[in-house]
């Protein structure tokens, strides 16, 4: 490295933002599954009753509910339970509070269910029934997030295929260099006896740290990233617990792409002498 090292300095410049591009891009899976998550275990299918509604009635909702394939979790809402549920999300707004009564705001079932093919059926289980005003529930945003994320996956297993070769082409050609560079020398050492391995050897390790850097520096710049970025997506993403990143994901994420490059750079190392070392 040290006879070349604009080649070296290139190398490793074009693995970190190839490998910056890899990091950002699980970041992003990551978070698209800890979203998609968030709302398949949020309550996805409302009820909401009749202000007359009897209490049997609603007893006999819930009941029929208890049988209906792909129910979870349901829990009921009073009048007065979602009163003070107005009041917490409107608390910074006076007017909004005076205008609204527990007498306006309806009696409600929230239900979650395993799966979001489930919807329709569940909506259909309760819809029309004795005290029910309405049925509401999310199929639309749930099903647009569930093809949001496989798309994401994907893309994904594309993009780390491409980016792989990418990076294995181009720590090869930087060795391929190198050993051209080096042939003369290569050619005394095999008059001298030396092994395939102990010619083979420096070429291996510099490759390895080419990915290994180049891994290393894009992790930093990813983690930078993040970091700058947190109070835009913390107040863009609302409730949804994406942020802060646990440390422990971003030590297995380094861990990942410090693997990662240490492959790619020894599979680069091992193609280059095969095809330059006769």
């Amino acid at each position: 490295m040290r006879r070349t090292p604009y080649q070296a300095l290139a190398a490793i410049v074009v693995l970190t933002l190839t490998f910056f591009i890899a990091a950002l891009y699980f970041l992003v899976m990551a978070g698209s599954e800890q979203i998609l998550h968030y709302f398949e275990t949020r309550p996805q299918v409302t009820v909401f009753f009749k202000d007359d509604a009897a209490d049997d009635q609603i007893q006999k909702v819930q009941e029929k509910l208890s049988q209906t394939p792909g129910v979870s979790e349901t829990k009921f809402i009073s009048k007065d339970e979602a009163l003070s549920i107005y009041r917490k999300e409107n608390q910074d707004d006076p007017l909004l509070l005076e205008m609204v009564t527990a007498d306006i705001l309806p009696a409600s079932l929230e239900i979650s269910a395993s799966d979001v093919t489930y919807f329709r059926e569940i909506a259909s289980a309760v819809t029309g029934q004795p005290g029910v005003e309405e049925v509401v529930y999310q199929e639309d945003v749930i099903t647009a997030l569930t093809s949001w994320t496989r798309a994401i996956r994907i893309s994904g297993i594309a993009l780390v295929g491409f980016l792989a070769l990418t990076s294995i082409l181009i720590i090869l050609i930087i060795i391929g260099l190198r050993i051209s560079a080096r042939r003369t020398e290569i050619e005394i050492l095999r008059l001298l006896g030396a092994t395939q391995w102990y010619i083979l050897g420096p070429f291996l390790v510099e490759g390895v740290s080419y990915g290994v850097l180049g891994a290393f520096f894009a992790w930093g710049a990813a983690y930078l990233v993040l970091l700058y970025s947190t109070p835009f997506l913390v107040s863009f993403l609302g409730d949804i617990p994406l942020l802060p990143v646990p440390f422990l994901f971003m030590f297995v994420l380094l861990l990942g792409m410090l693997i990662f490059g240490t492959v790619i750079g020894s599979i680069a190392s091992l193609l280059a002498a095969r095809r330059f070392i006769r």
